[in-house]
């Protein structure tokens, strides 16, 4: 990856919709090349989407938790059918195994009380698990979704040109 591809990426994480015409003109590059850029970062799997983000709370989503999972059973089919169910389940926004005193550590984003209570009881319904801990976001201070594109290790080291 050179700096005119961390330049690409910069620029489309700050906005996914900005045209391959200002691209090009924002990286010097004509729109063939910088075009051809972006689908080898995609195919290489830097690029792996194109979203939208959206305010949360003007969608009625003003309650976030964070939930920590503990099990006493660390079987393949116990974490293939935890992983599935899991994943299944739309409010949860993100999903880690974990090291540590955790097992797992889950993001999830609700209406309000009432719904999370819905949902912490359908977890626990679903998969037997040895601890549910649950953290409540009093306000969110900081959310970004842009990457700090890492440059290269070595100063004076040539770098590779598509």
């Amino acid at each position: 990856m050179d700096a005119i591809d961390r330049k690409l990426l910069t620029l489309l994480q700050a906005d996914a919709s900005i045209s391959i015409a200002e691209l090009a003109n924002q990286v010097n590059l004509s729109q063939t090349p910088c075009w051809k850029r972006i689908q080898r970062l995609e195919k290489d799997g830097v690029i792996t989407g194109r979203v939208a983000i959206l305010s949360p709370e003007k969608l009625g989503l003003g309650l976030t938790v964070f939930v920590s999972v503990e099990t006493s059973d660390h079987s393949k089919p116990w974490l293939e059918n935890f992983a599935t169910v899991v994943s299944g389940m739309p409010e949860v926004m993100d999903f880690y195994r974990m090291a540590g005193d955790v097992d797992y550590m889950l993001r999830v984003v609700v209406a309000d009380m009432s719904a999370y209570d819905s949902f912490y009881k359908r977890l626990i319904a679903a998969v037997p698990l040895k601890n549910v801990t649950s953290r409540f976001a009093m306000e969110r201070i900081k959310a970004i979704t842009a990457y700090e594109i890492p440059q290269p290790e070595q100063a004076g080291r040539k770098e590779r040109t598509p």
